[in-house]
This record gives structure tokens, sequence and C-alpha cells, in this order.
């Protein structure tokens, strides 16, 4: 029986010839990831295990992203427990304010996962590496702590969902909008602890940036992971961001799915998921000019922070002005693409318009602080949920979004379709 490429690094990577869906192995580990909110537990479940040192300094990485900098005293205190953790153990990826960056942004920057690798992090969106050809997952506090001490973790083999995509997207539509438009197709639950492995030639015309944001959000199906095959694209990326060797996997042509669809890129209209839940999504085709009046615009996250999307929103916004009464924050991934911005006057453009420029930080994602919204407000997001009260008061409204959407939305103050807010 053949294999899918998830299955296919995890066999090599449990030292074994084959695995089937179900089955459970024990396998190696390239990278073990931790942030703010989850290190701490994991450093403190570590110390219960007995090991002196983590089981290779190289192979951890840690970055405080999502109460830095620091909201609050407890959030002070979280980052001092991690940041002497980190210098104990020696780690060689502890990224500290000024150099860190929203942790699913800055790991495939700084060259940390390549294609064939198994990688887990205690935080859910660790999923965003299969855009490189790895397996990534996201676990709980306790495993990283495992897998700080031993280098290894238990999985249970996932079966898989074969996406095949074909054509090429509008002008305005990105990896966030297929990715919407494909959780809205499933649910939420869709692909439940299966692996959402996308292939096809329309993936050509997806960016790097367009694949890492839709590996990102195949946790909001409920799948295990999403990965994408390794292309000249995929090796371009990483001969430019790592030096480590990488291997490229390939699904058996006798591969078994559990479900295989077909997807037009072409047909994929901009997307947007209304509360409360990301599976109920209107394309901007179904939405009323007016139907839906916001009160802010979030553009950034670990699923849209990245130079495509912010190319993408100042090329909406220069020279325009957003609209009186919404609140613009603009989040860049790293500090890298911070520069970046400011060299290409993104930043500047951006900030004339009328927006908050704003450290990388995953903030306002989660509810925990700069853009926390109040009773009854609305935002519209280019981050990956929408849960009640995810972004502050539970009668608060989060509707998800691409760049392109929030930046129109931006400029008139409703949910807009970019196609029609730009002349």
């Amino acid at each position: 029986m053949g294999m899918t490429m998830t299955q296919k690094i995890l066999a090599a990577h449990a030292g074994l010839d084959s695995v089937v869906a179900g089955q459970l192995i024990e396998a190696k580990l390239d990278l073990v990831l931790g942030n703010d909110i989850t290190s701490p537990v994991a450093v403190k479940e570590f110390s219960k295990i007995g090991k002196e040192k983590v089981f290779d300094n190289s192979k951890i990485a840690i970055v405080p992203d999502h109460f830095t900098p620091n909201k609050d005293i407890k959030a002070a205190e979280q980052c001092k427990l991690i940041r002497e953790f980190a210098v104990k153990q020696d780690l060689k990826n502890y990224f500290e304010v000024g150099q860190m960056g929203i942790e699913h942004a800055l790991i495939p920057e700084k060259g940390l996962v390549v294609a064939g690798d198994v990688v887990i992090g205690a935080d859910s969106h660790t999923c965003t590496y299969g855009a490189l050809g790895a397996f990534s997952t996201g676990v709980g506090s306790t495993d990283m702590a495992a897998g700080m001490a031993t280098g290894k973790a238990w999985f249970k083999v996932p079966g898989a969902l074969k996406f095949v995509l074909t054509g090429k997207p509008s002008k305005y539509v990105t990896g966030k909008d297929v990715i919407l438009h494909i959780i809205g197709m499933i649910g939420v639950d869709g692909a439940l602890y299966k692996s959402m492995e996308f292939v096809g030639d329309g993936i050509k015309n997806l960016s790097m940036d367009s694949r890492l944001s839709m590996a990102n959000m195949a946790i909001e199906a409920g799948a295990k992971n999403g990965i994408f095959p390794v292309d000249e694209l995929t090796i371009e990326y990483i001969k430019a961001h790592s030096t480590k060797e990488y291997k490229a996997y390939e699904a058996d042509p006798d591969a078994v799915y559990d479900a295989v669809y077909e997807i037009n890129l072409a047909e994929v209209r901009p997307t947007v998921a209304f509360p409360h839940l990301p599976e109920n999504t209107k394309t901007v085709d179904e939405i009323g000019e007016t139907e839906v009046k916001i009160d802010q615009v979030v553009i950034g996250s670990c699923t849209n922070g990245r130079m495509e999307d912010l190319r993408m929103a100042r090329d909406i916004l220069k020279g325009k002005k957003v609209a009186k009464g919404v609140r613009v924050v603009v989040f860049p991934g790293t500090q890298k693409i911070y520069l970046q911005a400011i060299k290409e006057g993104i930043a500047t453009d951006l900030v004339e318009a009328g927006c908050v420029f704003s450290t990388p930080t995953c903030g306002p994602c989660l509810g925990g602080h700069m853009g926390i919204l109040a009773e009854g407000e609305r935002a519209v997001s280019t981050t990956n949920r929408n849960f009640v009260g995810r972004m502050g008061h539970v009668k608060s409204e989060v509707y998800l979004a691409s760049p392109a959407v929030a930046a129109a939305s931006a400029l008139t103050g409703y949910i807009s379709n970019p196609e029609k807010v730009v002349k």
C-alpha cells in the first residue's frame, strides 16, 4: 500500500519502511518550538523529568511573541522564566525582543525548518511549516517538555485528504482566500486529525507566502497538518534561508486518501469568514456594500504578516485615507519584514493613510493586547480565528479576510470587495 507525503516523512523519522493511518509511532524530532505562553509550562515540566540538559540545544526554538513586548507583570515574569532557561541551556535559537518575530513567520525566515523535517511546537499553528514540505504539528506543553528532553515524540499516523489545485487565482485572491474557501467547503472538523495534502499544477501559481498562509490554517479545519509538495519555488526559498540539508518526499501514486477535492483557483473569490467560526464563509459577491460596518482592521499575524501581505495592503491604501471611525493596526511578522517594509516605503504609506504600524507580536490575534475589541465592536482581521471573544469582548465580532479585503474595508468602513474599491 502506498504512502502519502506525510506518512513517508513520519516513517523515515521512525526508522520504519512504511506506516499506515492509525499506527502509533515514535519519531525523531528536528525542531521543538515554544512561545512565551506555552514554554513556561514546558520548562516547569522539563524540570520534573530529571534531565539536566535538553537533547540538542540547536534544535530547540523559543520565541516570546504572544504578550511581548511585555504586556504586564505576569507576561514579564513568564518571559523572565524562559529567558533564564534559554541561558542555562545555552539555546541557540532563543529570540528576544529586538530579534524576535511572530514565531511562525520567524522560524521559516531563520531557516530552522526545511523539507522533510519533523517539527512539533507548543502552538496550534505550528502546522505552518508544511508549506516547506515538512511535517509540523502543534502539541501541548508537556509534549514540548518531553520533546526537549528526548528529541522524540509519539504520533498516531494521520490519514489524508487530497486537494488538487488547478488554474490561476485572480488579482485579489491569495492563499488566505483559498484556505477560507476550503474551510467553508469542508467545515472546521472536515479534516479532523488528517493531513491536508495540496497538489496540482495550480500550486505553481501560489507564492510561498500564500502557501505558508494556507498551511497555517490547516488546523482551522481540524487537521493534524497541512503540506505542500517540494517544487522549484520551495527549494529556492529553502536555499535562500537555510544551510540545513533537506529531503523532498513525494506521495506514492497509490497512496490512500479519505477524500479528494478539486479546486480551480480561477474560480475562488475573495472570501470572508463571518463570526464565530472560520467555516462561516461568504464571498465578497455575497456581502452587501453596507451590510457589515466595522470599527477596526488588523493586518498581520502568523497567517498574513509577510511581505506579500503588506505590499498588497499598501497598494490599496497608498495615497488614500482610512475611513473616519475605523482603527487600522498593522503587525509585520518579523523584524526583517518590518525593515523591508520601511525600505520599500510601505510603513510610510500605511501610516500616512491613517494606520498604526506596530512591532511584531501576536497580541491582537488572541485578544492579548494592542487591538482589543470592546462590546459590540467589529473587526476585519487577517488573523486565523474568529471564535466568541477571540479578540476581546464576548459580544464583539471578528471577520477573517485577506489583506486585500481588509485594506479595502479600511477605506470604506464596511466589509468591501477590493475589486470595487480600487479603481
